[in-house]
C-alpha cells in the first residue's frame, strides 16, 4: 500500500518561513521523481515545484522561484518543501506527489500517487 503522510505547515506571518515534510512508503522512493503541489480555496490545484530521483535536478512555480527549495533524504523516504518569504498568496493545502513516469511533470494528473495535504497559511 502506497502511502504519501505531509507533515509541517501552519500559520505564519508574511515573510516569515514554513518547512512541510512527506514521508513516503510503499514505493520505490529514491527511484521516483517527486513533486509539491498547492490548491488554494476556489482554484485548481497548481504545480510549485518538483524533484528528479538524486535531489540534483528541481524545477520551480515562476510564483515561488528563489524563496522555495525542494529536497529529498532518500535514506529517510522523505521529501521537504522549505518555504522562505511567504506572501499571503502562498496560503493554500500543499500536496506531495509521486509519479512512475520519469519526467518533471508540473501537471497534476501525471501523478499518481496523493497525499492527504497540509495547511499552510500566512497571515499579513
Amino acid at each position: 500500500q502506497v502511502q504519501l503522510v505531509e507533515s509541517g505547515g501552519g500559520v505564519v506571518q508574511a515573510g516569515g518561513s514554513l518547512s512541510v515534510s512527506c514521508e513516503v512508503s510503499g514505493i520505490t522512493f529514491s527511484e521516483n521523481v517527486m513533486g509539491w503541489f498547492r490548491q488554494a480555496p476556489g482554484k485548481q490545484r497548481e504545480f510549485v515545484a518538483v524533484i528528479n530521483w538524486s535531489g540534483a535536478v528541481t524545477y520551480y512555480a515562476d510564483s515561488v522561484k528563489g524563496r522555495f527549495t525542494i529536497s529529498r533524504d532518500n535514506a529517510k523516504n522523505t521529501l521537504h518543501l522549505q518555504m522562505n518569504s511567504l506572501k499571503p498568496e502562498d496560503t493554500a493545502v500543499y500536496y506531495c506527489a509521486a509519479t512512475l513516469g520519469g519526467n518533471y511533470y508540473r501537471t497534476p494528473t501525471e501523478y499518481e500517487y496523493w497525499g492527504q495535504g497540509t495547511q499552510v497559511t500566512v497571515s499579513s
